[in-house]
């Protein structure tokens, strides 16, 4: 009896302390992943086995957000949009960002910016600051009044302006670098809880989610597990280093809240769009003069293509680069450079890093056949060189006037044209004008100069005859009496 009992006590006492050390284990790993979003244990809970592209942590050691936070957080910014109190103000980024924490009704909104120059630019989102009559950023509790200094709707980015010196710019990385898989930190400002840190790892790239605005919408999005909500867009996505790599833009939820799908600019597409917007005012596209869709397996069983990677040539622009370089429609187009093309999301992004005037070799396949084309790529007004488009922008009209481009003239079959865009409560849309609608005459005389045709209309009263093309293509001929 006596051994039975010393043994069972050995056994009883060799249980708790095996119980204490797993405690003491499962403790302590507990304590490393205090960063990790509850919601994302399951898949980061064997991720301090994972060495990150570039990272310097050793592969024996526990991934830390540390070096990472403390070299992003200083360089991200607090975004206020003060804004009238237009009842119908709302976009698709209310229903998948929340519009930053606002409601349609509401005067003020808020977001998130990156710093990316010592000396006062800062990169946002073009929806954060979308109709605002005044923007304010704060940076360590200063507040500053910002100037616009361009917006971009086809890639939703914003540049701003503050008058500082000697700010925190964030150090850039590579989102082309960037794999599947990598650690990300998403930076910024929920619910206006000022800097912010989450993390989780990069779910896909070169995501099509389809709620870009703009002309030529450039959606080749990073998509993260890292936890994003309503006043995130606008601000950082950053590697293990700390160094950007995405603009956080869009999370896809019914609820406007995280949902464990994230979406980011790729940093190499969103810094390419700021230079343009601080260097030229615009953003410099480079053309091909061909429209593409994916290739689905559907279209590749009706046009026997073998693969389903690349594009599939629609149209030619006629007189376009490609038109002049002999590809065709239904060209299933593979390379453009040396980079392979995968889908819709890869080929936009592959032509947004070129600019007009530069050679673009084309690797293309024709009924099997693998041929290939040097284009010189075109502006869209058609020459080679970098433009400034001209634009006429009037409170009164209520409305920003420019000249029609190449791609739009050949869309619309028209030769010149004056496009509305940027519509507010004014002149025009008590006309019942809308947006993207294309005027060609007025009263008989060609409109072609935006400036010429904004004042006259600021001024005219009387019989107004006004011929165009609706932004879906429709003619259009109608008079109105004006006083």
């Amino acid at each position: 009896m006596n051994s039975l009992i010393k043994t069972t006590g050995i056994s009883f006492i060799a249980g708790l302390a095996g119980a204490a050390v797993w405690t003491s284990i499962n403790f302590n790993e507990t304590e490393q992943r205090f960063d990790f979003p509850q919601n994302n244990q399951t898949e980061v809970s064997f991720a301090s086995q994972y060495q990150p592209a570039n990272s310097h942590a050793p592969t024996d050691a526990l991934v830390s957000f540390v070096e990472a936070s403390e070299n992003s957080t200083e360089s991200v910014v607090f975004i206020k949009n003060f804004s009238g109190t237009d009842p119908t103000r709302y976009s698709m980024f209310d229903y998948f960002f929340g519009g930053g924490g606002s409601a349609p009704s509401q005067q003020v909104s808020t977001g998130s910016g990156v710093i990316i120059s010592g000396d006062g630019y800062i990169v946002t989102n073009n929806h954060v600051i979308d109709r605002a009559e005044t923007i304010e950023v704060v940076h360590q509790k200063r507040t500053y009044k910002a100037r616009l200094v361009g917006t971009d709707k086809n890639t939703d980015i914003a540049v701003l302006k503050i008058e500082e010196t000697n700010l925190p710019a964030i150090r850039r990385g590579s989102s082309r670098d960037l794999k599947i898989g990598e650690w990300v930190l998403a930076v910024g400002n929920p619910f206006n809880l000022t800097s912010t840190v989450t993390a989780g790892i990069v779910s896909a790239k070169e995501r099509q989610i389809n709620i870009l605005g703009g002309d030529f919408p450039l959606e080749s999005f990073i998509q993260t597990d890292a936890p994003i909500n309503p006043g995130n867009s606008g601000g950082a996505l950053v590697n293990i280093n700390g160094e950007l790599v995405g603009i956080n833009t869009a999370i896809l939820s019914r609820t406007g809240s995280y949902t464990g799908y994230g979406f980011a600019v790729p940093v190499d597409i969103a810094m390419k769009v700021s230079n343009d917007l601080i260097q030229y005012g615009e953003v410099q596209k480079a053309i091909p003069g061909i429209e593409a869709v994916e290739i689905t397996p559907e279209l590749a069983e009706e046009m026997k293509i073998n693969t389903l990677d690349g594009v599939i040539t629609t149209h030619v622009i006629k007189d376009g680069a490609a038109e002049r370089a002999g590809m065709q429609r239904n060209d299933v187009i593979t390379k453009l450079g040396s980079q392979v093309i995968t889908g819709k999301g890869s080929f936009e992004e592959a032509l947004s890093y070129y600019y007009p005037g530069e050679q673009l070799q084309v690797t293309y396949l024709r009924n099997g056949a693998e041929k290939s084309a040097n284009l010189q790529l075109q502006n869209l007004e058609g020459g080679n060189g970098v433009i400034k488009r001209e634009f006429y922008s009037s409170t009164i009209l209520g409305a920003r006037l420019e000249a029609v481009n190449t791609i739009e003239k050949d869309k619309f079959g028209v030769d010149y044209g004056i496009k509305l865009t940027g519509l507010t409560r004014g002149y025009l849309r008590e006309l019942g004008l809308r947006e993207g609608f294309i005027i060609t005459q007025i009263n008989g005389d060609a409109a072609k100069d935006p400036n010429k045709v904004g004042a006259y209309l600021e001024k005219f009263s009387g019989r107004l005859l006004l011929e165009g093309v609706a932004s879906n293509g429709q003619p259009f001929m109608q008079t109105y009496n004006v006083r």
